[in-house]
């Protein structure tokens, strides 16, 4: 398919396949550098369930010491959190201030965020601990932290999403890809 950048108005070839069965993918444009979304006019495949991120209201407020955000949360069980042996996990930044990044994730929890994190990114968009990657075993979920701008996963924020393969999700102004290979 030909897909055309809305500020420069560049044409590039884009392969179908590349939307793995998302409705849609944001692309940067290697001209002008502009992001631009695609739509997938052939979105077939369902996507994964998502937990929406509640409306702004007084119950989804966090309150200082309600929890701490660099320590798992309560609902999860101790030791639940554990990497795959088989495999290895990195996180690409594909859009952004750090675009072209790689981070390996080596431990069950990676707190992403600006400063005082196991992953410390260049965008002023994100908060200081703003998401978290939590691996137990085969399962890869991405976190909000309670972050003012949200976590987003296609169009849609997110409190908790899984990720997969090639997943992507956006923080700030930044989009990060989850790769997973063999170990």
């Amino acid at each position: 398919m030909i897909v055309e950048c809305d500020a420069c108005h560049a044409r590039y070839q884009y392969d179908e396949t590349r939307f793995a069965g998302k409705p849609a993918k944001r692309l940067r444009c290697s001209r002008c550098r502009t992001i631009f979304e695609v739509v997938n006019t052939r979105a077939f495949e369902a996507q994964p369930a998502l937990k929406p991120r509640p409306a702004p209201d007084e119950t989804a407020i966090r309150r200082p010491g309600t929890r701490s955000k660099t320590t798992p949360r309560p609902d999860r069980p101790p030791g639940a959190l554990k990497l795959p042996p088989d495999r290895k996990l990195s996180l690409a930044v594909i859009a952004g201030p750090d675009a072209g990044r790689i981070y390996a994730i080596e431990k069950p929890r990676v707190v992403i965020g600006r400063e005082d994190v196991d992953l410390a990114l260049d965008d002023p968009e994100i908060s200081r601990h703003h998401a978290a990657i939590e691996v137990a075993g085969e399962r890869i979920t991405v976190v909000d932290l309670g972050s003012s701008n949200g976590t987003h996963v296609g169009e849609q924020a997110v409190e908790e999403a899984p990720l997969e393969n090639q997943s992507e999700f956006t923080i700030g102004g930044s989009t990060l890809m989850l790769i997973v290979t063999a170990g």
